[in-house]
């Protein structure tokens, strides 16, 4: 249980502080202030977090991560869809959050929904943002997979490497989709959104289910190919 908490907090914190920061600052890529802070504000909390919970549930805090480890053998199906639900419901509730905070307030959200993802970077494409958002899944499991193996013996950098590793694919990601990676992360302002705003947040989320959830696949299944022919070689 204690596992299922720790990921529902660090999911909070991670839509709390990531989307927050983007609310406030926007994500204007032709200005560029805003997209740097929100893309750093993403990857710092990944860097907060992996020191603070990462010792008692690995701080996956997406369910992308979860099922990367899933497929390496790092934990059980049961499991993984324990977390998922903490983090979706972690999610939900750091959105919460920031509606009470923006609301009462009368506080302008510089992305107009709490910061939803979507397609409009890539014009609306559908094939376009799930390439985009599976691309950007794969590079931040893949170094998450490399960094945490008992092999890579990274040891205590492993949370600064993860974190600006998500700011890195937030870069290049937030112009196009507002860079998701996240599942969770991405259903939770969806549905804040589609109730107080009345949008149409959730027809496209799952978009950013689909996306990182086959990022995460392909690059749990290649990392885990490398690591088996690595160890043969050396037997």
């Amino acid at each position: 249980m204690k596992k299922y908490i720790a990921e529902f907090v660090g999911t909070l914190v991670l839509v709390l502080l990531g989307c927050g920061t983007a609310m406030l600052v926007g994500c204007d890529a032709v200005l560029g202030g805003g997209y740097i802070l929100t893309a750093f504000a993403f990857g710092l909390v990944i860097v907060a977090m992996a020191y603070s919970i990462g010792n008692i549930s690995g701080c996956h805090i997406n369910p992308a991560v979860s099922l990367g480890v899933f497929i390496s053998g790092g934990m059980k199906a049961k499991e993984m869809f324990c977390y998922w639900i903490s983090q979706c419901l972690g999610a939900l509730a750091g959105t919460g959050l920031l509606a009470l905070i923006f609301e009462p307030a009368g506080l302008k959200d510089m992305t107009g929904g709490y910061g939803t993802n979507g397609l409009g970077g890539v014009k609306n494409c559908v094939g376009t943002g799930l390439l985009v958002e599976c691309l950007l899944t794969f590079v931040f499991v893949l170094a998450i997979l490399g960094v945490t193996s008992k092999k890579g013996n990274h040891g205590s950098f492993a949370g600064l490497v993860i974190g600006f590793t998500l700011v890195l694919v937030h870069i290049l990601g937030i112009g196009l989709t507002g860079t998701s990676v996240n599942p969770a992360r991405s259903l939770g302002p969806a549905i804040v959104n589609a109730f107080i705003n009345d949008t149409k947040a959730l027809e496209v989320v799952w978009v950013f289910w689909v996306g990182p959830l086959t990022g995460a696949a392909v690059a749990a299944l290649l990392y885990k190919y490398l690591e088996s022919d690595d160890k043969k070689k050396e037997a």
